[in-house]
C-alpha cells in the first residue's frame, strides 16, 4: 500500500530507488513554499509547494491552464507574488516582507515564444542582457554562450534567418550569458516539429548538467518531463498533486489523475470482497475500503505481456483487433468472464508486433504493476 505522503514527494514507494538530488540531504537551493495566486476572482494557484536541490531540474507538468507558467513567472518575479515565499539559495525572493526586483534576482528566463528582437542580430540578442558590461566583455561573453549552444557561427545573422530550433538555441544561449543562478524555460520545445524535438531536448539536457544549472523547465508533455526531470511536480487546477522522481510517479502515483497522466489505463470499477478485489490477474488486497465499496483498478496496457501460443499461465483471451503505432503495437484482447460476460484489456507490445484477430491468447501482469484506488481518488492498494 503506497504512503499517501507521496501527493507530496514526502516518502518513497516501495523499494524504488530514488533520483539522485541535492535536496534530499541538503537545504533545496530553491524553495516555493505556500504560494498562492488569483487573476481578479480566478484562483490560479493553491498552496503551491516544491523545491529544487542545487544543480538538479525540476520539471513542472501539468495541463494547459493549471499554473505552470504563472508559477514560472512568480519565481521569475515577472508576476507579483500574492501569498507565500520564494526563496533560492538562502535568499528570500518574494514573501510577507516583500519582494527583489526581476533584475537583481540572477534568474535566466526562457519564453515559449523566445521573444528574440528581429531587428537585432543574434549576437545583440545574446548580450541584450549584459549591457551593464564593457562592450569587450559583452561580445566575449555572448560569444561564448553562442558557442556553448553550437550557434557561434550564427552571431551575425538575424532570428527571421534561424530555423525554429536555431532561435530556441539563441534564446537558451541568451538565458545563460549572465550566468544565472537559476534558468527556468517555459515550454522551451513546444513550437518545434517532432524529429527535432527530442535531439534539442537531449542537447539543452547535456548542456544543462554540464554546466550544474539548477533549472525549472514548463511542459505538459508527461515524456519530456521524465527525460528532462530529476523530479517532477504535477500540477492540476492549481495543486500539486505529488512531487517526485520520474519513475515514482509513474509506478507508484497517488491518485488517478497522476495516473492517466502518464499513459493510457485500463480501468474497471470494482467491488471489494473480503479484504481484497478480484483483476483478471488474480485478487488483490486493499487496505482502508469497507467490504462491498467500489475502487478502480488501473492496468497499465504496456505492463500486461502476451503469449501467443496458449501454454503460459494467466487469464485466456482472444484477439479482436490490432495497428501498429511505431513504438508499440496495440493488441486489443477480450477475456471472457465466469459469469458469461466478457472485458476488453488494451495490451501495448513494444515494436512491430502483428497479431492474428480472433487467436487465442494468454495474459501476464506483475501485480505490483496493478493500482488500486479508492473511488474518491486517494490510493488505497497496489
Amino acid at each position: 500500500m503506497p504512503d499517501r505522503n507521496l501527493r507530496d514527494g514526502s516518502a518513497q514507494a516501495d523499494s524504488l530507488p530514488a533520483t539522485p538530488n541535492a535536496a534530499d540531504s541538503v537545504a533545496p537551493f530553491l524553495e516555493v513554499a505556500g504560494v498562492a495566486h488569483r487573476f481578479g476572482s480566478t484562483r490560479v494557484l493553491e498552496a503551491v509547494s516544491v523545491s529544487v536541490g542545487r544543480g538538479a531540474i525540476l520539471g513542472l507538468l501539468g495541463p494547459s491552464g493549471c499554473g505552470k507558467s504563472t508559477l514560472l513567472r512568480l519565481i521569475a518575479g515577472v508576476e507579483e507574488l500574492q501569498t507565500g515565499r520564494i526563496v533560492l539559495d538562502g535568499e528570500e525572493l518574494a514573501g510577507p516582507r516583500g519582494a527583489m526586483p526581476p533584475e537583481a534576482r540572477a534568474i535566466g528566463l526562457l519564453p515559449q515564444d523566445y521573444a528574440l528582437f528581429p531587428h537585432l542580430s543574434v549576437l545583440d540578442n545574446v548580450c541584450f542582457g549584459l549591457r551593464n558590461r564593457p562592450a569587450a566583455a559583452r561580445r566575449q561573453r555572448g560569444m561564448e554562450a553562442l558557442a556553448g549552444t553550437g550557434m557561434a557561427g550564427f552571431a551575425a545573422s538575424f532570428p527571421h534567418q534561424l530555423s525554429g530550433g536555431e532561435q530556441q538555441r539563441v534564446a537558451l544561449a541568451r538565458a545563460l550569458a549572465p550566468r544565472p543562478r537559476l534558468l527556468l524555460l517555459d515550454e522551451p520545445f513546444a513550437n518545434l516539429d517532432v524529429r527535432l524535438r527530442g535531439r534539442l531536448r537531449e542537447e539543452t539536457l547535456e548542456l544543462l548538467k554540464r554546466l550544474g544549472m539548477t533549472a525549472v523547465i514548463v511542459t505538459h508533455d508527461a515524456e519530456e518531463a521524465m527525460a528532462l526531470g530529476d523530479r517532477i511536480a504535477l500540477l492540476d487546477r492549481g495543486r500539486v498533486r505529488q512531487v517526485d522522481a520520474p519513475q515514482t510517479l509513474y509506478r507508484r502515483p497517488a491518485d488517478p489523475v497522476v495516473a492517466a497522466f502518464f499513459g493510457e489505463l485500463n480501468r474497471s470499477l470494482v467491488p471489494v470482497e473480503d479484504g481484497a478485489v478480484a483483476t483478471p490477474f488474480g485478487p488483490v488486497p486493499v487496505a482502508g475500503v469497507g467490504e462491498g465499496a467500489c475502487v478502480a483498478v488501473l492496468i497499465r496496457p504496456e505492463s500486461i505481456g502476451l503469449d501467443e501460443t496458449g501454454s503460459a499461465a494467466g487469464p485466456a483471451g482472444t484477439v479482436i483487433a490490432w495497428r501498429f503505432l511505431g513504438r508499440f503495437t496495440r493488441i486489443d484482447v477480450r477475456l471472457a468472464d465466469e459469469a458469461g460476460g466478457s472485458r476488453m484489456l488494451q495490451v501495448h507490445a513494444a515494436g512491430f508486433r502483428p497479431a492474428i484477430v480472433g487467436q487465442p491468447v494468454r495474459l501476464q501482469c506483475r501485480r505490483e504493476d496493478i493500482l488500486v484506488f479508492p473511488e474518491d481518488g486517494d490510493p488505497a492498494s497496489s
